[in-house]
């Protein structure tokens, strides 16, 4: 006896018993996490954002994946604005090689610098937040912040990590493609100061995975539990 898609009630039951696969499990633990940075971040963030938590707390996944399972659960942004994106590289024509090749150990302090910018949640509006992190000691050694995403955030940040490190040569300072790396104030800042310009490939997180980690943990510990009403004190 069979019924109208042609299966028998033997073959259901079976189906019913298998057990789960292992793509399922890890779709269930990510799903969890998904939902636990969803509530940290009071349900503001995307896929997009959510991703960049996980990949900082060291899951390996793409936002694709994430925006599906997010879907899937009906888990939604509460934002009405567009998702704020820190990393625009559609005019970068001519990146900087990448010299970093995910090496991130290191023999010594100032051999090589990693960068990032990342945006945090106020009810006046975003804030953004530009830091260089030296790549042996993890520690930040340069930081920025700014209601604008803009040139004169990372060129601030790195003018920080100059004024603290001293006088230091041929460093590696290791960003993404995005705009405000790639602009020419920017890279002439580096060559004045004797540090060369590496930047990830396009759409490759990992290569600059210690400043995404670092990201995740700052948010985790200082962003997501914090309901920050204005951009400035006072």
């Amino acid at each position: 006896m069979c019924n109208a898609f042609d299966v028998s009630p033997s073959g259901y039951y079976d189906w019913l018993d298998r057990p789960e696969s292992n793509r399922s499990r890890e779709n269930s633990k990510l799903t969890v996490k998904i939902k636990q940075y969803h509530q940290q971040s009071r349900k503001i963030y995307g896929s997009p954002k959510i991703h960049e938590d996980l990949i900082g707390s060291g899951e390996s996944c793409s936002v694709n994946r994430v925006a599906r399972l997010m879907k899937a659960s009906d888990i939604k942004s509460k934002m009405a604005r567009k998702f704020v994106v820190t990393t625009n590289s559609k005019n970068t024509t001519q990146p900087a090689p990448d010299l970093l090749k995910r090496c991130f150990t290191v023999g010594g302090s100032d051999e090589a610098w990693v960068s990032d910018t990342t945006f945090i949640a106020t009810r006046e509006g975003w804030l953004y937040l530009a830091v260089i992190l030296d790549l042996f000691s993890r520690q930040v050694i340069g930081w920025s912040m700014s209601t604008k995403n803009n040139t004169e955030l990372v060129q601030n940040a790195l003018t920080m990590a100059i004024w603290r490190r001293g006088e230091v040569n041929n460093v590696i300072v290791h960003s993404d493609q995005g705009s405000t790396y790639a602009s020419k104030r920017y890279r002439h800042q580096l060559i004045a100061n004797n540090l060369y310009c590496s930047m990830s490939r396009k759409g490759e997180c990992w290569d600059n995975a210690v400043a995404e980690s670092f990201f995740g943990s700052l948010k985790n510990k200082h962003v997501h539990h914090e309901d920050y009403q204005k951009k400035k004190r006072g």
